[in-house]
């Protein structure tokens, strides 16, 4: 690992209290970042900075935000350019995820995954972008904004439908704001998962439990490596985390409006 590489980075990361956030945020300061950390869980994202700043590499900060306000997402991107110098990477992170059944979803399962996933998303890269635009163009290189997507950015399963429009959003988000903002030096691209071993992965197969899906816990990720993943195996954390430091390094400069599929072969677009 190259403790340079993203030496200069001043990156914030929603959603980064556990799971691939935290992941991230780890890798990216072991690699030179600075970062700033932003989750509902206050609790967790303290404990993941202090996890970094005792590593001695990057520096972390942790903030309390909940994407669905705007005047939080501001205030995160506030306290990263405030504590850094600058915010020139933003990592769009935070999602959730609640099965149901087709003829089972209601207002509040539809509303709580698309405002987070999907809302959420849109302000974070929104306020985001217009810091970016108010420091001016760098001289080097682009300011990147990075969108975690996921297989159902590009297909839709039966029992997580509103999940996967909220990630096709992620996709459209991607490709509208490349369109959009590279004229102010803006490039947007992103990542797609597939079946990661997270927190949020124990409890869908808890939940795919309850709906009808598997008839035992751990039968939904067994079902899905066998049936559907052609390397035969589930990602961790640290599958994604290469993918998604080349997105924010200075390699990845002549790339906008892309979505990388990190899923051991399940979409093959």
């Amino acid at each position: 690992m190259d403790p340079n590489r993203l030496k200069g980075k001043n990156i914030l990361i929603t959603g980064a209290a556990q799971g691939m956030g935290a992941a991230n945020a780890e890798y990216f300061a072991a690699q030179g970042a600075n970062v700033c950390l932003g989750d509902i869980n206050v609790d967790g994202v303290n404990d993941v900075a202090k996890r970094i700043n005792a590593a001695g590499n990057g520096k972390a900060i942790a903030v309390k935000l909940d994407v669905t306000k705007r005047d939080q997402n501001r205030a995160a991107v506030e306290a990263t350019a405030e504590e850094f110098g600058s915010i020139n990477v933003a990592l769009m992170n935070a999602g959730i995820n609640k099965p149901r059944m087709f003829m089972d979803i209601d207002e509040d399962n539809w509303d709580a995954i698309m405002n987070i996933n999907a809302k959420g998303m849109l302000l974070g890269m929104q306020e985001s972008a217009r810091k970016m635009i108010d420091q001016g163009p760098m001289e080097d290189h682009p300011y990147k904004i990075i969108n975690v997507g996921s297989i159902v950015s590009r297909t839709a399963f039966l029992d997580v439908i509103p999940y996967s429009c909220s990630k096709y959003c992620a996709l459209a988000l991607i490709i509208g704001g490349a369109k959009a903002l590279w004229q102010h030096k803006i490039t947007v691209n992103g990542y797609g998962p597939g079946v990661v071993k997270t927190e949020l992965w124990a409890q869908l197969d808890k939940d795919l439990v309850e709906i009808g899906m598997f008839e035992e816990e751990g039968q939904s990720m067994d079902h899905l490596a066998q049936t559907m993943i052609l390397m035969k195996e589930l990602s961790t954390p640290d599958d994604v985390k290469g993918t998604a430091a080349f997105l924010a390094s200075d390699e990845s400069d002549y790339m906008t409006g892309q979505l990388i599929m990190i899923d051991g072969g399940m979409i093959m677009q």
